[in-house]
């Protein structure tokens, strides 16, 4: 295996783990080595056709192609990401960070920087559906050795085939003669032509230099990472079952067919077969059009399944007959085409309502609003703040490099940073809307309590909910307008002063002009 390769941030106090007999956690999808220069892959055996990681991410690949599922997912990723020409698809909240106005304008920045180096606005749809149906996502920090002050040149997408997070950890002996744990290297492996599921090596990349997004969902048994389409395999396989028997039993039983009972008297047996063939070659209407020519032929040599059948019958039945077969009954039942797809739509948590193209938006109060369209937004808001690791992860090494912020500074900075994404979903808006009419009824309530009982800063932020950029941002807006109204008054007295000087200066010649005329007569 090659040497470490990519930066790393170097700490002044090193964390150094404590001894214990148990080793380290994978519940981020990292393989567990001892000590080793390489690892052997996790399994995890599904239907016995699943061996590793490897095959996995292809299953959930081709799991995502299906229609039906490719409409859920696609109904997840829009919900999630919302594109606006006006607005950041996901921005940064800095209200309960506690710092200079100046560090935080400087993340603010900085987090501009961060969302045009991955694109968001052109590919931000399509990473969050790559991050939903891989169950993870990795990226590679690229940044100029010269000049680190510069921060993050660029950031390059790793397909998770090729690479694979490492924890090695060493063991000794300790007074009592038990192993336990005394240290844990953490590092990736990452190999261009694929990180097989047996022995595998590759070129060490320090954990500063790769961006690691995972899912959030682990199997316990095994501690490989999990896709939120891993519950729709099943579904997915029975939902292609059901339709393939669908397709086969309506097109054999579809049409109507004939059943020709031949009398072959005492005829024997091949005579018999030769006999019957000769009846059915010669009344047997083949004449089929060809689409590739747009000739009309003659194609008597096949029997297929579809033709009518020609039996023969022997001397003492009930002579040649022709009877009919009927064709399939109800075959417009799709009753059990639709129970899959609902248990799809229900394995990958999307209200079953969407699957129905005739429902549309209640455009009712937000009390109408269906149970399962508010679990569906909790959902998507767990998997909002489970994707928000690739922004906390390159956020942190942007930072750091640019020396806004120390590398032991960032745990605590990192607890009062959030994400905010941009919604448009129609149900939120309306109970958004219902939410700040109840507000504003609210504060009609207490107005008169208003500078007795409560301060105006207590009643903006506990009644209208507004946060501190709010606030600020609304006061800037006030002043800016009451400065624009004070103006525009001003303006008006002066048009106002001007007119009316302007008409005792027309009276003034008037009276002139009389006395004038006066002297004259």
């Amino acid at each position: 295996m090659a040497e470490l390769f990519g930066f790393e941030i170097k700490r002044k106090t090193p964390k150094k783990e404590l001894s214990s007999v148990v080793t380290p956690s994978n519940v981020d999808g990292s393989t567990l080595v001892a000590d080793a220069s390489a690892y052997y892959g996790l399994t995890l055996d599904l239907d016995a056709s699943i061996k590793g990681e490897n095959d996995l991410i292809k299953r959930y690949r081709e799991v995502s192609y299906y229609p039906d599922a490719d409409n859920a997912i696609e109904d997840i990723v829009n919900e999630s990401i919302v594109l606006d020409n006006q607005r950041l698809s996901v921005d940064v909240v800095l209200d309960d960070l506690k710092a200079s106005d100046n560090i935080k304008d400087a993340i603010r920045k900085e987090f501009e920087v961060v969302y045009k180096l991955l694109d968001f606005d052109m590919r931000g749809h399509d990473i969050f559906r790559t991050w939903y149906v891989d169950g993870r996502l990795y990226y590679h920090i690229v940044i100029d050795p010269k000049n680190t002050k510069s921060g993050i040149a660029e950031v390059r997408f790793i397909d998770p085939r090729k690479i694979r997070k490492i924890k090695n950890y060493k063991k000794e002996k300790n007074d009592k003669g038990i192993d336990v744990v005394k240290d844990v290297e953490e590092y990736y492996i990452y190999n261009d032509k694929g990180i097989t599921d047996s022995l595998a090596t590759g070129i060490k990349l320090s954990l500063d230099s790769v961006v690691f997004a995972p899912s959030g969902l682990t199997d316990l048994n095994s501690g490989m990472i999990l896709s939120h389409l891993h519950k729709a395999i099943k579904p997915v396989n029975q939902l292609k079952m059901v339709e393939d028997s669908i397709v086969i039993y309506r097109i054999s039983r579809a049409p109507e067919r004939r059943i020709f009972y031949i009398d072959v008297g005492n005829l024997p047996k091949l005579k018999a077969e030769q006999y019957v063939n000769d009846i059915m070659n010669k009344f047997r209407n083949k004449v089929v059009y060809d689409a590739s020519t747009g000739e009309v032929r003659d194609d008597r040599k096949h029997m297929s399944m579809l033709e009518d059948f020609w039996m023969p019958r022997r001397e003492g039945g009930r002579g040649t007959e022709i009877t009919t077969l009927q064709g399939g009954q109800n075959l417009g039942e799709i009753a059990d085409v639709q129970y899959f797809q609902k248990k799809l739509y229900q394995s990958l948590n999307v209200p079953v309502t969407r699957l129905l193209s005739e429902t549309g938006f209640n455009l009712g109060r937000a009390s109408e609003i269906s149970r399962d369209e508010l679990n569906f937004q909790k959902f998507i808001d767990r998997l909002r703040r489970k994707f928000s690791s690739i922004f906390y992860s390159i956020l942190r090494v942007q930072l750091i490099l640019k020396g806004i912020i120390k590398d032991q500074e960032w745990e605590q900075f990192s607890q009062n940073i959030r994400f905010d994404f941009l919604r448009d979903n129609f149900f939120t808006e309306l109970k958004e809307n219902e939410i700040l009419a109840q507000r504003i009824n609210m504060l009609n309530s207490i107005e008169q309590y208003i500078g007795k009982y409560y301060s105006i800063s207590w009643v903006r932020k506990n009644i209208l909910r507004q946060t501190e950029d709010d606030i600020s941002r609304i006061d800037k807006e006030v002043a800016g307008e009451q400065d624009k109204i004070q103006d525009l008054k001003v303006a008006q007295t002066a048009e106002t002063d001007d007119e009316a000087i302007d008409a005792e200066q027309d009276e003034i010649d008037l009276e002139s002009s009389l006395v004038d005329n006066t002297k004259k007569e």
